[in-house]
């Protein structure tokens, strides 16, 4: 374990401690901005077990899901600049799209899950489903699902590929390029949705936790519509792969360093800016925290709720306890995102993806930092 955390700070670290110690905890990071300074920054345990590698303080972890608030930002940059309308039919933009009864269907509907496109009904390949064109393509092609489960469920994968394309038609760049060049090169991050080659050896390993990657198909035909295939047997094969690594994935293919991603949204906790650097309007922040749909997620049968494209506060607390928090979770365990009256932008990234729902490792990350913001001097 190394790193630092500012006076007052303490119960985070020993927090983070206590996932090694108690929790099994195999190589973590945890960071933290309030107010404009880092008050955390604590890093420790192995990045790679098989060769005992340890996690540095620029080791690069995969965040799956934390992607997703990284491609809102995208989409609510264009969305300022006047170059998209999120209550306009995705159609307007990506013409194809609008086959086979998906006319209707709005960009803000895709951002907020309700688009009734959970998985992809055709068969692809490893290889195609590493290739942004095949897969937006059998979407386009594909009809919304008539299962009344469809209409509020997670959009796993289909996000990203959805969310990609109508960028690369408004814009001309990919998500990964948009967000490389509008916000991690601005703000000096440590971040990429599509990892640079020469920068792979700097990527932790990631690894299944026990009964996470459970074997069988689902008997139903929903249930084989919305299974991820990213999370089966053999699937960490794909996920370290240099394949995966540098395809970008604008849902799930994030790699950064935990002090990056905190960094990133305590911008825009703070009204969309770090330093000299505007990273969104305040009201575009706004906008993207407006709150599009609560309910209960149709397939998984808990509480969710959504922004363009920000997951929300529920009653789960997977973000922490501020109500106002924005953000994004990652796939078992990794939790992102801002708490904006506080001024707060944290990141808790880890290499070993867990099935225990709620994982108690993020949840006592986050309750000892929200009582150190809480006691801390205004």
């Amino acid at each position: 374990m190394d790193g630092f955390v500012a006076p007052g700070y303490e119960g985070v670290a020993a927090a983070f401690e206590r996932n090694f110690t108690e929790r099994g905890e195999v190589g973590a990071a945890f960071a933290a901005h309030h107010a404009g300074r880092p008050v955390v920054d604590l890093w420790g345990g192995v990045a790679d077990r098989s060769t005992g590698r340890a996690w540095q303080r620029d080791t690069l972890q995969l965040v799956f899901s934390g992607t997703k608030g990284l491609a809102a930002a995208c989409v609510l940059l264009l969305v300022e600049r006047g170059r998209l309308d999120l209550d306009a039919p995705v159609a307007r933009y990506w013409p194809e799209f609008g086959q086979a009864g998906k006319a209707a269907i709005t960009v803000a509907e895709v951002l907020s899950h309700q688009c009734r496109l959970p998985g992809v009904r055709a068969p692809f390949t490893t290889a195609e489903l590493l290739d942004h064109d095949v897969m937006a393509a059998l979407l386009a092609a594909q009809a919304p699902s008539d299962d009344p489960r469809a209409e509020f469920t997670y959009h796993a994968l289909t996000y990203g590929w959805l969310v990609d394309e109508v960028v690369r038609r408004v814009d001309g760049r990919s998500v990964g390029a948009l967000f490389h060049q509008e916000f991690a090169a601005p703000l000096e991050l440590e971040l990429w949705i599509g990892l640079p080659d020469e920068l792979h050896h700097r990527a932790a390993t990631t690894v299944a936790g026990p009964g996470l990657l459970a074997a069988g198909e689902p008997t139903d035909d929903y249930g084989r519509l919305v299974r991820n295939p990213l999370v089966v047997p053999g699937a960490p094969d794909i996920w370290n792969g240099a394949a995966f690594r540098r395809a970008g994935l604008a849902a799930v293919g994030a790699h950064g360093t935990a002090q990056s991603i905190a960094r990133f949204y305590a911008g825009l906790a703070g009204d969309g800016a770090w330093g000299d650097v505007r990273l969104l309007a305040p009201e575009t922040v706004r906008l993207g925290r407006r709150l599009l749909r609560r309910g209960t997620d149709s397939a998984a049968g808990t509480p969710m709720a959504y922004g363009a494209g920000f997951e929300l506060f529920t009653e789960l607390g997977l973000l922490g306890p501020a109500t106002d928090v924005f953000g994004h979770a990652g796939a078992g365990g990794s939790r992102h995102g801002a708490w904006p009256a506080a001024r707060v932008g944290f990141s808790y990234a880890m290499n070993e993806i867990r099935a225990e729902f709620p994982d108690r490792r993020p949840l006592s990350l986050l309750a000892a930092l929200h009582d150190a913001v809480r006691r801390a001097p205004a």
